[in-house]
């Protein structure tokens, strides 16, 4: 017997959409209260030393962190080809904006402290705060617009066109409102790592600012879900489909539906965890930051963050990036993924591989742990960011 036979091709197919997921969640998680740091730099920190100190909550993980973006990337380059060909040829303009402010980062950690000069040291903080917000913002505002549909097609031979013009048409008012979403969940998340990794005055400003960002991400993600409810078209397979056949995504049919993004939470009501999370975690975060429980808040924010991408995926299900000028060409869990070999080998990969980077992660942090000692950054400054 052929080993990839163990496992059932559509079953295959749904354990890489669950494992997608969970790879943008960890980003999202990980990565996130780094992008969410970055963001709060130059609002919670005033003098030299305290943006030393809020970059030194970061400096030592932040790289470790950046894997789950590459895991994530490379998942959707190997497990479902169309959608890494679609969105990162169409979105390429956003995926730039990205990419130069993630590279923005690494950058000014190195070169801040390269001059003696508080102009210099001010321009490279506004470097990392790009290198925080543009990328929370943009990917929250690509989301928006997977949720609305993207401008592509498929012909006869399945050769993908992308019909979009501009970066600025994807900033919409629904993509918009996600993207914002995206900055306040992740300042949020932010500022309970700052609780928990410094004191003082940099601690209470984190707290201030993280409480508004969840009363800010409970309101937008409240919104949102009405806004997709009443105001945008969801789509719905309306043909028979070969769940475990070749991928094709033209051998289907697809209607849209006003509030079909929600026909999932009807007939699986156990999905309405996902925005029950992403609330409940919101609103326990922001109870904890006022209380001081800067790690509880970050848990919670955590599991918010867990909560409020899962809702994405749990409402559009079977679809992965719905297309809005045909939607037959939409691309779903059973019709845009790679081989049943293919999957197959890369599920082994992880199970092997994602274990012994969740091993050393852990490590990590464990012999990073504690607070950030601004005493010991003023006077063994060399060693420090």
């Amino acid at each position: 017997m052929v080993l990839h036979t163990l496992i059932d091709y559509d079953t295959l197919r749904v354990i890489w959409w669950l494992l997608l997921g969970v790879l943008l969640i960890g980003f999202a998680v990980m990565d996130g209260f780094d992008l969410g740091t970055a963001t709060l730099l130059p609002f919670v920190a005033r003098t030299d030393l305290e943006r030393r100190t809020v970059i030194n909550t970061v400096g030592a993980t932040w790289e470790g962190n950046q894997v789950w973006l590459i895991l994530g990337g490379g998942a959707i380059f190997a497990a479902w080809p169309p959608l890494y060909a679609v969105s990162f040829s169409g979105f390429y303009l956003a995926m730039f904006a990205i990419l130069f402010a993630l590279i923005l980062r690494p950058v000014g950690f190195k070169y801040r402290s390269k001059r003696d000069s508080a102009a210099w040291r001010t321009g490279w903080d506004w470097a990392l705060f790009i290198g925080g917000f543009v990328p929370a913002l943009v990917m929250g505002v690509a989301v928006g617009n997977a949720l609305q549909g993207v401008p592509f097609r498929l012909d006869g031979d399945l050769r993908i066109f992308y019909d979009g013009t501009t970066l600025f048409e994807l900033l919409n008012p629904f993509g918009l409102l996600c993207g914002l979403l995206s900055v306040a969940m992740l300042v949020m998340h932010g500022a309970g790592w700052l609780m928990l990794k410094t004191e003082g005055v940099i601690a209470a400003r984190a707290r201030a600012i993280g409480s508004v960002a969840a009363l800010v991400t409970l309101a937008l993600f409240a919104v949102g879900g009405v806004w997709l409810w009443l105001g945008i078209e969801g789509y719905a397979i309306t043909s028979a489909v070969a769940k475990g056949g070749p991928s094709n995504p033209l051998a289907k049919t697809v209607a849209l539906a006003p509030g079909a993004w929600l026909a999932n939470y009807a007939a699986h009501p156990w999905m309405m965890a996902g925005p029950a999370l992403g609330l409940l975690g919101a609103l326990g975060s922001l109870a904890l930051l006022r209380m001081n429980r800067g790690g509880f808040a970050w848990l919670l924010s955590s599991l918010s963050i867990l909560g409020i991408i899962s809702t994405v995926g749990l409402s559009m299900f079977p679809f992965i990036l719905p297309s809005s000028i045909d939607a037959r060409s939409s691309l779903t869990v059973w019709d845009a993924s790679s081989s049943h070999l293919t999957l197959f080998i890369m599920l082994v990969c992880t199970l092997i591989f994602v274990p012994l980077i969740l091993a050393y992660t852990s490590w990590v942090y464990k012999v990073l742990w504690g607070k950030v000692d601004v005493q010991a950054i003023a006077k063994d400054g060399s060693h420090a960011y």
